[in-house]
């Protein structure tokens, strides 16, 4: 839309000519003439494009100079309104009660009750030394003053919701119904109804209710949160403290937050007044729809102060489709584990800048190593979608169709390469996962050992005396670490005694000889670091140590 660049008006009127004054500006403008009198009477010059004749026309030949001073003035505020109404950003609106009054009636207050299990809270206990005379008689104090039995009671807690659909499913946080021995929907005209758990998800901390009606319930839909901007505005409606129909706006605030909360954060925060009560609440566009579940303040009070997370829709709406029509997720799984990229590890892999996700680890018999995945390998695309981090391929990843074959472009011996994978199911393999556990660490053994000062290690061959101290199992390879030097590099990156060095510089190794000569290969071919795979409790991961020349 063109917007006003420069405007430069005078008024010039010739005493000896019986007709209309002139205005006049720089003569590189487009021109407006009036029709009938074909005399110049206002030029204006626009940025991207002109302004038709047909849009400002003034007729001032049977003015003088004082009226046509008035028509200057008011052309000048024609014109300095066409271009603030153009440039200007998108302002609130006057009210938000009319989008408030067309959104509350699918808001829903959601009552759960549960089961507390007693407790032997009661009076502070006294505490006396044996033998006291004291003892006796507060025992006997304190066993009229407990209950006669421990008996379990039952918790209510409050949250928010709203309707997605006529048939009345209904969205709130997983951790507003969690435990839940009943769920009690109320809507806006105070209805309450019975509701059933379709699905839940606690990696998004997300739930799907659903709740009989023999009419249709109003509902709003979910909006495309991908298109939101950071200042643009947005309106909250929930239960805070119980106080059902509470609307509050504000802006967001910014966008992708982390706040640690689980393997697929990407929040929107908002300064929309979110306090307790509010989560599964919804977060509104000025069109009206949904564009983030509430799910999070950060408060030292326990209040709002202005800082709110909500689930943005875009990550809502497929685990939401996901409960509705299974009754539990299904994210696609490839089975390695992933870190991240430092500008140490690119250097080490002759990578130009730090980017996408190095796999420390590759489950045997899974979709990556059936695919020919390895330790090393750097995943830079994944089903033709760029992986600047780690953070996004684990959402592409998840959100990646199930047995669907995709392309994956890796980084691999210093050069692209390209393999396909068919991606699995991360339910399917989550008990596999989480029975990988490992031992702990036993204390520094005395014995052979090798000295890298450069480094700042100790090592040492795995024998059966050694395996049997660290408590490793027997399919633990590679070099062991038994002394770490608390000014070195490798403290630094915390190693410590106990951990096992499986590979440096993507080769294994299985003698402390050997990891020396892989340290000095990179100091000679002026490495700044180099790349080690360790292994601790089990977990596999690369450590990159920053390497120098010694003086000698």
């Amino acid at each position: 839309m063109p917007y006003l660049h420069h405007i430069s008006l005078s008024l010039k009127h010739d005493p000896k000519r019986d007709g209309p004054a002139v205005l006049v500006i720089p003569p590189q403008a487009n021109e407006v003439y009036d029709k009938e009198n074909r005399d110049v009477i206002g030029m204006m010059r626009l940025a991207e494009a002109p302004i038709k004749p047909d849009s400002f026309k003034l007729d001032v030949a049977r003015h003088r100079s004082s009226l046509n001073r008035l028509w200057v003035m008011f052309l000048t505020a024609s014109v300095i309104l066409v271009w603030s109404m153009s440039v200007q950003a998108k302002s609130a609106p006057d009210s938000f009660a009319d989008l408030a009054e067309k959104l509350l009636p699918a808001v829903v207050n959601i009552s759960t009750t549960q089961v507390v299990e007693g407790d032997d809270m009661g009076p502070e206990q006294f505490q006396f030394p044996p033998g006291s005379p004291f003892e006796e008689f507060f025992k006997e104090f304190q066993k009229k003053q407990q209950q006669p039995e421990n008996k379990p009671r039952k918790g209510m807690s409050l949250g928010s919701g709203f309707i997605i659909s006529a048939e009345g499913y209904i969205v709130t946080n997983n951790h507003v119904i969690a435990e839940a021995e009943e769920i009690n929907v109320i809507l806006q005209d105070d209805t309450q109804l019975k509701a059933e758990i379709v699905g839940r998800d606690t990696k998004t901390d997300l739930a799907l209710l659903k709740v009989k009606t023999d009419k249709p319930l109003p509902f709003v839909k979910l909006g495309d949160s991908s298109v939101a901007r950071v200042g643009d505005w947005v309106m909250a409606i929930g239960n805070p403290f119980g106080l059902g129909g509470t609307v509050t706006a504000g802006i967001i605030s910014a966008r992708a937050r982390n706040i640690n909360s689980g393997p697929y954060d990407d929040y929107i925060q908002t300064d929309a007044s979110i306090n307790r009560g509010n989560s599964g609440g919804p977060l509104f566009n000025l069109k009206g729809e949904v564009i983030g579940v509430n799910t999070a303040i950060y408060s030292p009070s326990g209040g709002s102060v202005g800082i709110g997370f909500s689930i943005p829709s875009a990550l809502a709406e497929p685990v939401l489709k996901q409960l509705r029509e299974f009754g539990k997720t299904r994210r696609g799984w490839l089975g390695v584990r992933i870190q991240a990229v430092n500008e140490e590890i690119a250097e080490s892999l002759g990578l130009k800048k730090p980017r996408g996700a190095l796999i420390a680890k590759v489950n045997d018999g899974e979709p990556a190593a059936k695919a020919g995945l390895k330790a090393g390998d750097i995943i830079l695309e994944f089903d033709g979608k760029k992986v600047p981090d780690v953070r996004k391929l684990q959402r592409i990843v998840a959100d990646t169709e199930i047995n669907k074959d995709v392309p994956v472009v890796v980084w691999r011996d210093e050069k692209m390469v390209e393999l396909k994978v068919n991606i699995g199911e991360l339910e399917a393999y989550e008990e596999i996962a989480e029975a990988e556990n490992g031992n702990g660490e036993s204390a520094v053994p005395s014995g052979k050992k090798t000295t890298i000062e450069s480094v700042g290690l100790v090592l040492s061959p795995i024998t059966p005396s050694l395996r049997k101290r660290f408590e490793l199992n027997e399919e633990i390879k590679g070099v062991l670490i038994v002394g770490v030097d608390d000014q070195g590099v490798a403290a630094e990156k915390g190693l410590r005694p106990g951990d096992v060095i499986v590979e440096v510089g993507q080769e294994e190794v299985s003698t402390p000889a050997a990891v020396e000569d892989k340290i000095k290969m990179a100091v000679n071919s002026d490495r700044k670091s180099v790349l080690m795979l360790v292994q601790r409790n089990g977990d596999l991961r690369f450590v990159p140590l920053r390497v120098v020349k010694s003086d000698g």
